[in-house]
This record gives structure tokens, C-alpha cells and sequence, in this order.
């Protein structure tokens, strides 16, 4: 089919340079209307409709409408709209601007059908949320922005690479399925760096520290558009680039503990939900690893959901940071009693991300767990399902727990503003709305899906997981409750060890370059010494009267002539 397929995101992106030409209620209407307006173009174009540009001799595709690239720009434009809605007169016009430039671009990855057009979107992805962090205005964030950045253009640089490798070896510019395998074709070498570049994106260990690190120096309103964007993309990239590859299930299983780990050790709640996104962007790279149509629905699925509830996650501890400017939970505490909507929001949030029955997070998670039950994976179904036990420890529970109850800190905000209040109760709704009536959701996934997630068994095991993991909490409540300590992750490595090895280095090489300079210098002397010689003031080069060259030349032949005769 070939009907024309303008780019839905490429009009976010320009909206966003519009923006700052408006003024008061122009600009307030167009920042609402510009993803509502995507998302009635992502909808109203067919499946199968796309846009080709001849470049370089390469036939481009930069809007190619697939049913799963579709899903995931519906929620993009979803959490655009209801992101602008948080942020209305808190944040920045940069940071709303650099967001929907940030969004634009995630929903243009969804659409793109070549990889230059993927690549292209990907970078602007990482400017965008560059710029997102910046904004906070914080030395903070500005530091944090900048490692981001480097991060970021590691991953851009290692899938240039695998581009340019597979592009030349195939001679395709076509966005499809990649195969890895053992042998050192270009092909080959391609695609491994193209899965490089995605797992980075990914929070795939070994840089997953870079979500925990940049996130939570955000503003409340520019952690919560960061949350949704950048990982998920990447699960997208990797559902269609690479399902059912087997290493993306080991990968996966370590995120989910890793997110898990950490999450418990920390005493900043934000930081807590961000490497709670690293857990749970484990499970859908397991899911994707997995690789059958379940599976994959499983991801997609999980994609959707994950996305509405860790924003409402995000925006409950946003809320919070707004009204106290307090981060660490270990100084907050009893603030249901002045902030009970958001608390209330918080807990649902809370509970979703927990898979709780009747929130979205049970039935879409489940699909996942089921796939790898289906597919004989044992070890894996067991990983999956005792982390989800994790997950309500460190997310479900540890979270609410010591911001809104627990012991009383005194601090006594008012509630959020209204318009903060209007999108956490939105994505409240929608968090129970899909856990009670999943059949939308599942209508609009990749694959057909046949599934009953309210089965008895489902629901008594799920309850025991949640009900036993409540117990083990509270059991073990002085264990969990923080001081002020700082958790070690591996930005460490490249934040003080590279960097005081460049430092150490840097003295070393300054010494070492002065030595030089003076060995240099003496050489380049002593050269000249010697080649003043032959100038025209030189030695050699002097004027000599006839008499003396004569009695040179008597001297030499009279020396001659004495030994000639000896």
C-alpha cells in the first residue's frame, strides 16, 4: 500500500519552534492541541500507508505505519498531552519545547521504515532530553545533563557505526529484523552494533546507571516526560530489530534485579522510580528476548502500561518535591494527612506497577510471564515472578510508605496545583480503567491475542506473591528504612575513577610534554648551531686574501713532499 504517510511526529517538532512566537493563551492552547493533534494523525492514517524520498540512491522511508509502531506513538502523544498538562506554569518554556522536540522525535522512530530515518530521530531523541535536563536550571542538572549527553552520544556513535557497517554490506537501508551471529561478515558486525546502540538507550547493563543518575535532577515536570520516552523507544527498536534473540533474555533477568537491588537501597524517592524503570524495562526486553507473538504482545503491552503508570509514579513524587522541595525519604513523611489526592493517586500508581488485580499492570505483565511459562522457561518464569514480589517492595510499597505515612516528618504542604492534580487523577483512572476492561488495549496490540488474565489461579498466586511480599516489608521495616548514605552504582567508574585517571593523566602527560619541549628545543638548537656554519656569516662561508689560501697550499704540499720521502 502506498498511500502518503506524513511523519505525526515531525509536527510536535515543529510546534515546539512555534511555541516561543506565542504569547498567553495562544501558546497555552497550542501546547494542548499539538499532541492531540498528533495522535489524530497517528490514528487516521492506515496500516501500511507510508513515504518514500530517493537519498544518495538509498529509497528512504521516514513514515511507515505499522500496528505496533502505531501503538507505541498513541501512548507517546497520550503522555505528551498529559505531561504538558502537569507542567502547565511550572515548567519552563525551554523545557516544554526541548520536550516536545524529545516526544516528536520518539514518535518519528515509531514510523520510521529505514534506519538513516531511525538514526536521524534517534539523535534528536538525544538532544531533546539533553535539553530536558538542562532546563532545571541546577548546577545539578546541568552536570547531570552532560553526562547524559556523553552517554547518549556513545550509544549515537556505535549505531552510526553498525549503519554505515550494514548499510554497506547490504546494501539496504530497510528497518527490519536483524539476525546476530558468529561469523565477522560486515553484516554480522552491523547488527551487533546496532543492538549496542539499542541496549544502550535501553539501560542495559553495563551503562544502566545513567537513568538513576540524570532522571531525578530534572525538574518534577522534565523527570516525568524523561520517564517515558527513551527506553521505551529502544523496546520498540528491539521488538522489531531483534526478537528472540536469546541474549536479550539474560540481559533482561539482570535489569529486573538490578532496578530491584538498588531501588531498595536508596533513600531518594525519585532515584528509587528510576531504577525502577531499569527493572522494569527488564521485563520487556526479557519478553522481546523471548520472541513469540505472546511475548511480544506481552512487551508491547507492558510498554503501554508501564509508560501511564510510572508517570503517575513520577508525578505523585513530583508533586511532592514541588510543594517541599524535599527528595529524600528518610525527611519526609505523614503527608497524606495535608496531600491526600496525591497521595491517593500515588498509591494507585503504587499498586499498577505492583500488578496489582484490576490495574494495568496485571494484566499486561502477565502476558509476559505467561509467555516464558508457555515457552518452557522455567528459570526465567521463576525470576520474573519473584521479582514482581520485588517490585512491590521496593515501588508498591517503600515508596508510598515513607513519603505518605510511616512517621509524621512535620512538614504540612497544601495539595499539588490543579493541573497537577488533573493528570494524576487522569492517569489514576486510566491505570484501574485498563485493569478492569484490558480488551482496548489488547485490540490494538501487534499480534491477535487470545488471553484470559482473570483466571483463579492467576489471581490466588498473584495475591499470595503481593500478600507474603507485604509481610516480608513490614517484617523487615528496620532494615528498610535509610540514612542519608550515597549507593555506589557504575556511573562511579566514569564519573571519579575515569575522571581522576584523566586528571592523573593529564599531569602526567603535562610534565612529560614539558621534557619534551626542552629536549626538542635543545636539539632544534644545537641543529642550528651546526648549519650556522654554512650561512653566509658561517665559518665555511667566510672571505679569506690570496696570500693566506697560498700558504696553505705551500703548507699542505710541503707535508706531502716530507712524506713521501719517509
Amino acid at each position: 500500500m502506498s498511500d502518503f504517510a506524513f511523519p505525526p511526529g515531525l509536527l510536535l517538532i515543529l510546534g515546539a519552534f512555534v511555541l516561543p512566537q506565542l504569547q498567553g493563551k495562544a501558546r497555552d492552547v497550542l501546547t494542548l492541541a499539538l499532541p492531540l493533534a498528533v495522535l489524530a494523525m497517528v490514528w487516521s492514517l492506515p496500516l501500511g500507508s507510508h513515504v518514500t524520498l530517493d537519498f544518495l540512491g538509498y529509497q528512504l522511508e521516514p513514515a511507515q505505519v505499522t500496528k505496533t509502531g502505531r501503538l507505541f506513538a498513541t501512548v507517546f502523544s497520550l503522555m505528551a498531552f498529559i505531561g504538558a498538562i502537569y507542567a502547565y506554569k511550572q515548567a519552563r518554556l525551554l523545557e516544554l519545547c526541548a520536550a516536545y522536540v524529545y516526544a516528536g522525535s520518539a514518535i518519528c522512530v515509531t514510523f520510521a521504515g529505514d534506519i538513516i530515518s531511525l538514526f536521524v530521530f534517534w539523535e534528536l531523541m538525544a538532544i531533546g532530553s539533553t535539553l530536558v535536563i538542562w532546563s532545571a536550571g541546577t548546577d545539578a542538572a546541568y552536570k547531570a545533563s552532560m553526562r547524559y549527553l556523553q552517554v547518549h552520544l556513545l550509544g549515537g556513535v556505535i549505531l552510526f557505526a553498525g549503519v554505515v557497517a550494514r548499510v554497506y554490506a547490504t546494501g539496504s537501508v530497510e528497518f527490519t529484523a536483524m539476525a546476530l551471529s558468529a561469523d565477522f561478515s560486515g553484516e554480522s558486525l552491523g547488527n551487533a552494533l546496532i543492538l549496542v546502540g539499542f541496549l544502550i538507550n535501553a539501560g542495559a547493563p553495563p551503562l544502566s546507571a545513567w537513568i538513576a543518575d540524570a532522571y531525578p535532577e530534572a525538574s518534577p515536570s522534565g523527570t516525568v516526560f524523561l520517564s517515558a520516552f527513551t527506553t521505551k523507544t529502544a523496546v520498540y527498536t528491539l521488538m522489531v530489530g531483534f526478537a528472540g534473540e536469546q541474549i536479550l533474555i539474560y540481559i533482561g533477568v539482570y535489569m529486573i534485579f538490578y532496578g530491584i537491588i538498588y531501588a531498595l537501597l536508596e533513600n531518594d524517592m525519585r532515584r528509587i522510580l528510576a531504577y525502577s524503570i531499569v527493572n522494569q524495562v527488564g521485563f520487556m526486553i526479557t519478553a522481546v528476548g523471548i520472541g513469540t507473538e505472546l511475548a511480544l504482545n506481552g512487551a508491547a503491552a507492558h510498554a503501554f502500561a508501564h509508560i501511564i503508570y510510572k508517570a503517575l509514579l513520577l508525578m505523585s513524587a513530583g508533586s511532592v518535591l514541588y510543594q517541599t522541595g524535599v527528595r529524600k525519604c528518610s525527611q519526609l513523611g505523614g503527608l497524606f494527612q495535608t496531600m491526600p489526592q496525591t497521595a491517593i493517586t500515588g498509591m494507585v500508581g503504587a499498586l499498577a506497577i505492583s500488578a496489582f488485580p484490576f490495574t494495568s499492570g496485571f494484566v499486561t505483565k502477565s502476558l509476559e510471564t505467561s509467555a516464558a511459562a508457555y515457552e518452557g522457561h522455567v528459570v526465567v518464569w521463576f525470576c520474573m515472578v519473584a521479582a514482581s514480589a520485588g517490585v512491590f517492595l521496593h515501588a508498591g510499597i517503600k515508596f508510598p510508605w515513607f513519603v505518605f505515612f510511616q512517621k509524621d516528618s512535620g512538614l504540612r504542604p497544601p495539595e499539588a496545583p490543579l493541573n497537577m492534580r488533573i493528570a494524576l487523577w487522569v492517569f489514576a483512572f486510566l491505570c484501574v480503567a485498563i485493569g478492569i476492561y484490558p480488551d482496548p488495549l489488547y485490540a490494538i496490540l501487534p499480534y491477535e491475542l487470545d488471553y484470559e488474565p482473570y483466571t483463579a489461579d492467576h489471581l490466588i498466586t498473584q495475591f499470595q506473591l503481593l500478600l507474603f511480599a507485604g509481610f516480608a516489608f513490614f517484617a523487615l521495616l528496620p532494615l528498610m528504612r535509610r540514612t542519608l548514605t550515597i549507593s555506589l552504582d557504575f556511573d562511579w567508574v566514569y564519573r571519579k575513577v575515569l575522571f581522576g585517571l584523566g586528571r592523573w593523566g593529564s599531569t602526567k602527560f603535562w610534565r612529560i610534554d614539558q621534557l619534551l619541549r626542552v629536549w626538542i628545543l635543545a636539539r632544534i638548537q644545537s641543529t642550528m648551531v651546526f648549519l650556522s656554519q654554512f650561512a653566509p656569516v658561517g665559518i665555511l662561508s667566510r672571505s679569506h686574501p690570496s696570500s693566506s689560501m697560498v700558504l696553505w697550499t705551500v703548507a699542505v704540499l710541503a707535508i706531502y713532499l716530507v712524506f713521501s720521502f719517509i
